[in-house]
């Protein structure tokens, strides 16, 4: 893996963990401020697309991961009283 490719992989986890607290403080009944979450993986994409084929796939997982976290963050986001009608979030690997 190229150190590109390990910086981008260094990102996706940093937001990950990110998301995963996130969620946790909104669980908890906390405020949390999302602002630049946006702009963060914008850069991770940019990046992604920056790698050569075989080294973003290779990131895939770590992306998929990713994206699972955001699905709890935002289902976490939601008021109390549509999160009983929205879809399952599966459980953390």
């Amino acid at each position: 893996m190229s150190n590109h490719a390990r910086a981008v992989h260094a990102a996706i986890e940093s937001l990950q963990g990110t998301l995963q607290v996130a969620a946790a403080l909104v669980n908890a009944g906390r405020a949390v401020d999302l602002a630049g979450l946006d702009q963060e993986a914008a850069r991770i994409c940019v990046a992604l697309g920056a790698l050569p084929a075989p080294q973003a796939a290779a990131l895939r997982p770590a992306m998929e991961a990713l994206l699972r976290d955001l699905d709890h963050t935002t289902a976490a986001l939601r008021p109390p009283d549509t999160r009983a009608t929205a879809a399952p979030v599966p459980p953390y690997d």
